[in-house]
Order: C-alpha cells, then structure tokens, then sequence
C-alpha cells in the first residue's frame, strides 16, 4: 500500500510560531499487500520479531540517518506494546545486513528463531524521501505487510510511528499509541514570575510525543499555566492560567493558533476535562463561594452546576460514555474519590484511603479509575476496577507519584514522580512493569494523554 505522509495546511502554533502538524497518512495508490497474513509463533507465544536498521539507497548523509532513526524508533515503538517479541538488537550483528528487499537472508533468521522480519528501505527523492517497510514470514518468505510512504524527510520519527502502530492495527487489531502525544506543565525555563509578594516560578504549558522526543512549549505569557488537558481530536487544549490574576480556564487550538478564555467569572476556576465528544469542558469553581464541579460547553455558551456541598469538590474526569463524572471531594473529611452522573446525580463514593486525588477514567474497554493515594510520606498511583471493587498498586514509595492519565488505548499511563529528585513525567504499563522516564530538565506536572 502506498501512503503520502504529508502535513495539513493548518498552521500549528507552539510558543507563538507556526509550524505544521503531522496528521495520519492517508492512502495515495492502490498497491495492496500482497498477503495479509497475521505472523505467530509456532510454539503459541509472542511472535518473535527481528527489525534491523532500515537499508539507505544513497549513501548521502541525511539518508543514512533517516534509516538509521526509523528502524531504532520502530523497535523501541514496537517493543512498548509488548504485543511481540523483539529480538535484541545485539544480535543482528551476526546476521548479513540485506542490501533490498529481494536479498533478505531468511535461513539465517530462521537459525535465531525469528518469526518475522522487518524489512525497510529509505530512498532519497529530488523532494524528501520515499520509506518502505515489508514485514516477511520467515517461515514462508512471503510479505505479511507492505506500506510505502513520501515524504519530507524530517518526519522521520513520524514515519516509524506510523508504521509501528498500523502493523499493530494489522497483525493486533490493537490501537497503537506510537503516534500520541502528551501535554504537561514545566518550569524548565527558570522564570519568575513578576509583581508578585513571593518569587514564583513561571509554569508553562509543553506537549512532547509519547516517548517524550520532540518536547515543545505552546504557552508564552510569564504566568502560571498548570492543568493541561487534549481534547478528543487532540487538535486542542483546556488548560488553567493565572495570566490575569485568579486562575481561568483557557482554550488553545493549537494547530489553528487560535483559543480563547472559557471561564471569566469570580473566584476561581481550573482542572478543566474534556467531555468524550468533545462538546462540553467539566471543571472546578469557587464562583459561588466553595468548590463545586461545573460542567460548561466548549464555547462557554451554557453552564450548568452539578454539585451543592460545604466541602471541596475538584479534579472532574469523564466516563467514556460521556454519562458519568467522578471527582475529588473531602466532603467526609480526607479527600475521596466519588462518581456521579453527568447530570449530578447519583452520586457513590469509591475510596476509602487515608487520603485519595486525581482520579482519572480508563478508555474502553477496561472499565478502571486510576487515580493517586496517600501511601506514606508521599503518595502512590492506584487503579480500581469499577466492576469487581478491586484495587491494584502500580508505584510502591519510591518518591511521592501523582496524576495520573491514562493512554488512549488503556494499557498504559503518564503520571508525575519526584523518585529521580525533581518532579517528572513517567510513563507505566497498567500492570506495573516497563517504567519509563519522560521528562528529564526541571520540575514538570500534571501530564495528559492525547487520544
């Protein structure tokens, strides 16, 4: 299949320039697979998958490295999901680099028990770069899966993200993350702010991909910009803003580099979350005296005010049906989780801890509500499945872990750590294992998953 991987024409406005946004490939021939076939082990485990560096057909300079990037992105987005068995790289080195698709040395990949191999090449054109990718059973030496991209060639990392989660479409039927992205607020530019009684730091609003490559700033105003949250097209943000004085809630479209403020009312408004379909934005108030959840449309056009009570209702997050809410209340005393209908009734306590916040919904079809509890001198991310009451913990004391959002296919989540000293954005699978850093340079929060 032949794709063009091209960018729209909408600008893309981070840190007040405009760039261009990646979009998801559409097809621009009729070349099909030539067998579209799932790969599996013989043995009934993983598939085992060998995907060496991707073969430059010129020996420019700019090529070398486009195929060197795309085959190393591609492993490490392909091993994330733990839907294969990577071979290790190391190994390669053993086996004979194939020079095009027609000289892939099969009987040697056949000798290290390699179900398939990727095989990639990287062809350099008078504008940008031409990337096929082949995935051959090793077994038959027949094609499993065959796409052809165009393009510039500094999408490279794009190029292997696209490829890693359509072969996980295809031989998984399982929704990739590789082209996600996460939003976050960092004071990593060491800023204070100014005309304030204490020295403060600015907070900015970044996005950064899943892996945390390509971090990019998309605030500028000197403030306090903390909550920031994608809507379900992940073309725009809701996030918090201290710009003009008590905090609102503002709107980036950040690919139009347009956005406006949702909230101009008294008292105080943050946390915002998008409603699934995108239409309405729930968040925190104190414009009638405590903080209560509110539920507004997108435009701010109608608002409506789902809770009544002495206590602190915040940190609102939707079901994925759109029919619930569940929210952080110490209406009991500690801090607990409760969900409520999205109308505001119906409301049921989940948590009992000694203290619990920021919940947040699974995507179907897990059907869980992560969210962070006081384990000790700091805090641990917990998950509870809404169905049977149980309660798995993911982070066991090593610094205090908090916020957590899921990803967009369930499997993972982003959260913040001080276990490295600072405070950091980690990404976890929802069982627990394969930690990974994604923040490294000054203290960053809050993180959120694009879907």
């Amino acid at each position: 299949m032949r794709i063009l991987l091209t960018l729209s024409a909408g600008a893309w406005f981070i840190a007040g320039v405009a760039a261009q946004p990646p979009q998801t490939p559409a097809d621009a021939g009729q070349q099909p697979d030539r067998i579209a076939t799932t790969i599996t082990s013989e043995a009934g485990a993983p598939a085992r998958f060998a995907v060496p560096e991707f073969i430059p057909l010129s020996s420019d300079a700019e090529t070398v490295d486009a195929a060197r990037t795309i085959g190393r992105v591609l492993f490490d987005d392909l091993n994330f999901e733990r839907e294969f068995a990577l071979i290790p790289r190391d190994i390669y080195t053993t086996i004979p680099a194939a020079t095009s698709f027609a000289t892939v040395p099969f009987d040697r990949w056949r000798e290290i028990n390699a179900d398939g191999v990727i095989v990639g090449t990287v062809q350099k054109l008078d504008a940008g770069v031409r990337v096929e990718v082949r995935l051959f059973n090793v077994r038959t030496r027949q094609s499993a899966f065959s796409r052809e991209y165009t393009g510039a060639v500094a999408n490279r990392r794009l190029y292997a993200h696209t490829i890693a989660d359509e072969l996980h479409q295809q031989q998984r039927a399982l929704r990739g993350v590789a082209r996600t992205k996460l939003t976050f607020n960092s004071d990593r530019d060491g800023e204070r702010l100014g005309g304030t009684v204490e020295s403060r730091s600015v907070k900015e609003v970044y996005i950064a991909d899943y892996d945390g490559e390509n971090q990019r700033r998309v605030t500028t105003n000197r403030s306090l910009n903390i909550n920031s949250v994608w809507s379900p097209d992940g073309r725009s943000l809701a996030y918090t803003s201290y710009r003009r004085g008590p905090p609102n809630i503002f709107i980036a479209n950040i690919y139009e580099g347009t956005g406006g403020e949702l909230t101009k009312a008294v008292g105080q408004n943050w946390l915002p979350t998008f409603s699934p379909d995108g239409t309405r934005v729930a968040f925190s108030s104190t414009r009638d005296g405590n903080a209560e959840i509110y539920v507004a449309s997108r435009d701010g056009a109608t608002l409506r005010r789902l809770t009544n009570h002495p206590g602190a209702d915040t940190s609102p997050t939707w079901s994925p049906s759109g029919t619930q809410i569940a929210f952080t209340s110490d209406r009991t005393g500690t801090p607990q989780i409760y969900v409520m209908g999205a109308d505001g009734l119906g409301l049921q306590k989940l948590t009992s801890e000694s203290y619990a916040d920021r919940p947040t919904w699974s995507p179907a079809p897990y059907n869980e509500i992560a969210y962070s509890a006081r384990t000790g001198p700091g805090n641990d991310i917990k998950i509870r499945d809404l169905a049977t009451g149980q309660v798995r913990q993911l982070t066991f004391g090593e610094g205090t872990n908090e916020s957590p959002a899921f990803a967009p296919n369930g499997r993972h989540l982003a959260f913040m750590s001080t276990r490295s000293g600072k405070s950091q954005i980690f990404t976890i699978a929802r069982d627990g294992r394969d930690l990974k850093q994604v923040t490294r340079t000054g203290n960053n929060y809050q993180p959120d998953w694009s879907r």
